[in-house]
């Protein structure tokens, strides 16, 4: 092994080592903390499927029954491992000018017995499928990221059947909530937490809520969210009106053709334009941001935008840009650490092993962002776009 292997092995250790004694005091009893520590270096090995027999077999169980005690019966809170999880992304990757970026995944089940599922739309299959959707906060800063919070969708049809939520071990206070008002309320316990980030980002699913976006200016965070053709948003001097209708007055001189961030393949280079709507502060400003494909004049997306006044073109694309990383943090939690490979049923369990996944989704990243500075430190240039699935597979394999 290389004396750069040999480093790279060494601050594994102690990456892992960090997490878990940062979790530790979460468990009160030894034998669930050994089951969490083992937990971990299962998700982050490189064992194909992170069910739990595979999981016992990667470190050393004859039987998938500790696994399957940690995730159900044992006493832990993890809510409280989340809150660890947050500051150790903070500390680790925090920047003032990051964004936070929420958006949802599905997950595929069989079956009407596990906590949230139901026939519902899905990105992850494109289409109506029996699933469980979770929403999720992604951090983001210029070539990293990784995840601060969760929160399962539970569909009315769950929260108008006590029976049924209790047998899954769904709280009895819990209400019914909208995906933009779970968002709001990861974004709010952000704040409450000291998260360092100036923006925030999302799709339509919260973009296209208005609750979310005056909640938003309320307590003046800057945000770019995408939105429908079909919102209404007002100009000064002016009826509302549909994004895409006012967007027809955009003058061919106003398109700036400028990079959405870097991708594997390069600069993600669209045409973007700037539309004032009215505004309120002294201080910030409404308006729509419009993007436009390169190739195809018809592909356009839209953007509510809160900004400071006189805030660059250039900084309001790539702050739109940030959504695709949480997209691709979704590729290779799932691929990597087994995010959506998870065999419970219950509300603690999908909490558990969700948040635990997210820790060692957060581990790989941290050791990423790691190798990236030692690389600098031998003379080296930041690489960019270098958040792809193979950079966090370097990452995970590199000690196994």
């Amino acid at each position: 092994m290389t004396s750069h292997a040999q480093r790279e092995a060494a601050q594994w250790t102690a990456r892992l080592e960090e997490l878990t004694d940062m979790i530790a005091p979460r468990f009160a009893r030894r034998e669930a903390r050994v089951h969490a520590n083992a937990y971990l270096r299962g998700l982050l090995s490189p064992v194909q499927r992170k069910n739990g027999w595979q999981l016992a077999e990667a470190v050393g169980d004859p039987t998938p029954t500790a696994i399957q005690h940690l995730l159900g019966r044992a006493v832990w809170d993890a809510d409280a491992v989340r809150d660890d999880l947050r500051e150790y992304v903070v500390e680790h990757l925090g920047r003032g000018d990051a964004v936070l970026v929420v958006d949802e995944t599905g997950f595929l089940k069989k079956g009407e017995h596990s906590v949230g599922v139901q026939r519902q739309y899905t990105g992850t299959a494109g289409r109506i499928e029996n699933s469980q959707v979770g929403v999720f906060l992604a951090y983001a800063t210029d070539g990293d990221r990784a995840f601060i919070d969760r929160e399962l969708y539970l569909p009315d049809s769950w929260m108008c059947d006590r029976a049924r939520c209790d047998k899954v071990g769904v709280p009895a206070g819990q209400d019914f909530a909208t995906k933009p008002e779970l968002a709001r309320r990861m974004i709010e316990r952000a704040l409450q937490a000291g998260v360092p980030f100036l923006w925030v980002t999302g799709d339509e699913v919260y973009g296209n809520d208005r609750n979310l976006r005056i909640w938003l200016e309320e307590n003046e965070r800057p945000y770019v969210m995408a939105i429908s053709s079909n919102q209404y948003l007002r100009r000064e001097n002016a009826r509302s009106q549909h994004a895409a209708t006012i967007a027809k007055e955009i003058q061919p001189s106003q398109w700036q053709r400028l990079s959405a961030g870097d991708g594997t393949k390069g600069p993600r280079l669209y045409d973007w334009a700037w539309m004032p709507m009215l505004s309120w502060w002294r201080r910030m400003q409404r308006g729509m941001l419009v993007r436009r494909s390169v190739s195809d004049e018809t592909d356009v997306e839209y953007y509510a935008v809160y900004a400071p006044f006189h805030t660059p073109l250039e900084v309001l694309a790539r702050v739109a840009g940030r959504r695709w990383a949480i997209e691709e943090g979704f590729e290779t939690a799932k691929q990597l650490v087994g995010l959506d490979q998870y065999e419970v049923r219950s509300w603690d369990g999908w909490y558990r092993h969700i948040t635990l996944a997210l820790l060692a989704h957060a581990c790989l990243g941290v050791m990423r962002a790691y190798a990236i500075e030692l690389d600098i430190e031998k003379g080296g240039t930041k690489r960019k776009g270098s958040s792809s699935l193979q950079a966090f597979k370097a990452r995970r394999n590199c000690c196994h």
